[in-house]
């Protein structure tokens, strides 16, 4: 790495520390703490329990603030060079906008990559101990029903059995329209399908039901119908429960296997399928912005970091919105989740690539 390397992304750290604590901030300040606050005056929430709420939503909201933080960090860097005449003195040293770009380009991917590793392997964790921790210690819900429930038996390190119930009734210790699909590493082999389980004396029993055996070239080999079957499941429902996760608690390979169950049963999978694809999305706009910024840094009024502060709100506002109405778009199956991920980030793509060309002009 270069002097000029190292002297430019210096002067992007301390603004990009400054963006993530100042961005988490307005997200705490104007969301989190409400709900907190809430918690306390509604259920009485002790304070250890709302402690341990607060820790578990920082995750989330300090990856959610990297794109903006690298947006505003390029702003201010290569506005105060720019101010300070340090860019005419390198370009004077015969250095394209490229070059000045490149430590800029290269921080930003790597602030991706490291936003999606932890959007991997720490925030659907600590989304999924914030909500046992709202429904277990906090709310202490009753029995309620769920739809669409999907139970993993995982047996090194491979899906042994999935579960699928349209319907589980806690109370009744019931699940409706249940099918059962068990594979023999990685191949379906057997499906069950009943028209209810009840749990009765630490077992799940099937009942109205039949069995199909699955021929390694996807053919049906047998069908057996029973009346009652012990079901090959022994988790309890409170274990079922527990274990059900909405979309932002699961990794992406938990998204795909959801996906595909829900799939197979023809349930709508909008929702968890924009979540997919946004798990890569959100975290690529740190480059994104980064290609805005760099170019916007450079422009002659950008003297005052006021006003680069001032533009970065304007840009994440804008992103977010659009993001906001593609998001709902494609929840709602409007339009392929894929598209409804990926249109802020293709808009905004486009913007900086006009940005740079100029720049480099």
């Amino acid at each position: 790495m270069r002097i000029l390397d190292k002297y430019i992304l210096k002067e992007m750290l301390g603004p990009f520390v400054f963006g993530i604590a100042a961005f988490s901030s307005v997200f705490i300040g104007t969301s989190t703490l409400f709900r907190l606050a809430r918690y306390i005056t509604e259920y009485g929430a002790a304070v250890s329990s709302v402690t341990k709420l607060f820790f578990y939503s920082l995750p989330e909201i300090i990856v959610l603030t990297f794109p903006m933080s690298m947006l505003l960090a390029s702003l201010l860097a290569f506005g105060r060079l720019s101010a300070s005449s340090e860019i005419t003195a390198m370009k004077s040293g015969g250095l394209s906008f490229f070059r000045l770009a490149a430590p800029v380009f290269i921080a930003a991917f790597v602030v991706s990559v490291v936003a999606v590793i932890l959007n991997e392997a720490v925030v659907p964790r600590a989304n999924n101990a914030y909500q046992n921790v709202l429904r277990y210690e906090i709310e202490k819900s009753k029995p309620k029903s769920q739809e669409h429930i999907v139970i993993k038996d995982v047996k090194d390190g491979e899906i042994e059995r999935l579960t699928y119930a349209r319907k589980f009734d806690e109370a009744a210790n019931a699940m409706y329209a249940v099918t059962v699909q068990e594979f023999d590493q990685g191949r379906l082999v057997r499906v069950e399908n009943a028209e209810k389980a009840t749990w009765d004396n630490g077992r799940w029993i099937m009942e109205s039901g039949i069995v199909y055996d699955v021929a390694p070239e996807g053919q049906l080999q047998r069908t057996l119908r029973f009346d009652k079957q012990f079901m090959p499941v022994e988790k309890s429902p409170k274990e079922i429960v527990r274990e059900q996760k909405k979309p932002d608690e699961m990794t992406i390979k938990e998204l795909k296997q959801h996906i595909k169950v829900l799939q197979r049963e023809y349930v709508k999978t909008s929702t968890y399928e924009v979540e997919l694809h946004q798990r890569l999305s959100i975290p690529a706009a740190s480059l994104v912005f980064a290609l805005i910024g760099t170019p916007l840094g450079l422009q002659p009024h950008r003297s005052s970091s006021s006003i680069g502060l001032g533009i970065s709100i304007i840009i994440i506002f804008i992103y977010y919105t659009i993001m906001t109405v593609f998001t709902a778009l494609g929840q709602g199956g409007a339009i392929p989740a894929v598209l409804a991920a990926w249109i802020p980030n293709i808009v905004f793509i486009i913007v900086g690539a006009f940005l740079v060309r100029k720049a480099s002009q």
